[in-house]
């Protein structure tokens, strides 16, 4: 076995014990483009040695997809995709774990009509919204892991002589998964114990607001009663922990539905639905967007906050500091499962009910009551940089560093 195949098979294996942590008798659904086949074998090996009783995959092919986006009839943008959402909720209900496997092009739908785009997600979205409840509430075990694709490690790398692109960018992901250390199941048990001591802090804080201040950033967000903070490491229905993003830097939280004023500017292009989305700022009032501006991408930003009235609210504030793994590589992932982990960021659509007390068991209207936004989406952002001071704002309005020069003030 090569040190590459030897890597590859441990990075498998993070993805399964620590990901998704397949349970005995658990069924796994994997989501993933054809040019992940030979992770995702793996990954099916894994899971059946854990004891999975099942591994669905389901595959996809950006050619195809960006082909279907030329071509296809306008109807299929609009026509709700109930047979994927109700195999996929059906599992959900059933107790599978659901890990994605991306590899994604940030281009790979540049001069697609945006219109088509748009509809496209809403309606995937709407179709997805009982599965998404078990998501955003802990229901079920899920994770996201990347490998490598050409487009992608062409974006990333493009100083780096072509046949050397997509090993670099293994090696990028390899260290951002700690699978460089010598124990990387260790190390990262280690890792969701730090972010959990940084977690527990807030919580004691119990903060009214959050008050961002940076070049370009004047902002204020407050925070529901009953908020909590969260980190890597989650818990399913069953009692089982899992981890949703491999890697992982952030604590993170939900914001009050209304309580968000001010401006914010982005500090990383945002891809999303194959196009960059760069150098762009958002207005708030009272928790709304009223306005946005971009210097690359305003239609496709304006069509993402037009997918539902609660696309135009926050949904997640998160903390990572400007000097964790991922921001000190330099490298631009063009990637928000990477670059959100480089930075502080916010997250535009639904929110996490389980941060807030009880939240799990909450239907969606009492969510709501409570101050939690609900959407067909949620797109994280990054905000954060070495110049960004954040205040935590007490009960009696006292004013505290959470952040000092884009770090932890704690």
């Amino acid at each position: 076995m090569t040190d590459f195949e030897a890597k590859l098979s441990k990075y498998a294996d993070l993805a399964i014990k620590i990901g998704v942590n397949v349970q005995p008798g658990q069924a796994l659904v994997v989501n993933a483009p054809i040019v992940a086949a030979e992770f995702v074998r793996l990954i099916a090996a894994k899971a059946y040695e854990a004891g999975a009783s099942q591994v669905k995959v389901n595959w996809s092919d950006e050619r195809i997809t960006r082909l279907m986006f030329e071509h296809a009839a306008p109807e299929v943008f609009t026509k709700a995709p109930t047979w994927y959402a109700g195999e996929i909720t059906e599992f959900a209900e059933n107790g599978a774990a659901v890990l994605s496997v991306i590899a994604e092009d940030p281009d790979a739908l540049k001069g697609i009509e945006q219109a088509r785009i748009a509809n496209y997600h809403k309606t995937r979205g709407a179709a997805l919204t009982k599965y998404r409840e078990y998501v955003m509430s802990d229901k079920i075990s899920w994770s996201i892991v990347a490998i490598p694709s050409q487009a992608w490690a062409d974006k990333v790398f493009p100083d780096v002589p072509a046949e050397e692109r997509i090993d670099k960018l293994w090696e990028a992901i390899f260290h951002t998964v700690r699978l460089d250390q010598e124990e990387p199941v260790a190390a990262w048990q280690d890792h969701l114990n730090t972010l959990e001591a940084k977690a527990a802090v807030l919580n004691a804080k119990k903060y009214k607001k959050l008050r961002y201040a940076a070049p370009g950033t004047d902002l204020t967000i407050e925070l529901p009663e009953g908020h909590l903070w969260a980190q890597g490491d989650s818990i399913n229905a069953q009692g089982h922990t899992f981890v949703a993003n491999m890697p992982t830097e952030e604590v993170f939280t939900a914001p009050l539905k209304t309580g968000v004023n001010g401006t914010v500017r982005s500090t990383k292009p945002l891809s999303y639905g194959g196009n960059i989305i760069d150098g762009f700022s958002l207005t708030f009032e009272n928790g709304k967007i009223v306005s946005v501006t971009a210097e690359k991408g305003q239609e496709t930003l304006e069509h993402l906050i037009s997918l539902d009235e609660g696309a135009k609210y926050l949904g997640e504030v998160a903390l990572v500091p400007y000097h964790s793994p991922i921001s000190e590589s330099n490298i631009l992932y063009y990637n928000t499962l990477f670059d959100e982990n480089a930075s502080n960021h916010l997250a535009i659509g639904t929110a996490y009910a389980f941060c807030l007390e009880g939240g799990k068991s909450m239907t969606q209207e009492e969510l709501e009551k409570r101050g939690l936004n609900t959407s067909v989406t949620h797109v994280d952002f990054m905000i954060g940089s070495a110049e960004m001071n954040i205040y935590g704002v007490t009960g009696d309005g006292t004013e505290e560093p959470v952040f000092l020069n884009g770090n932890w003030a704690f």
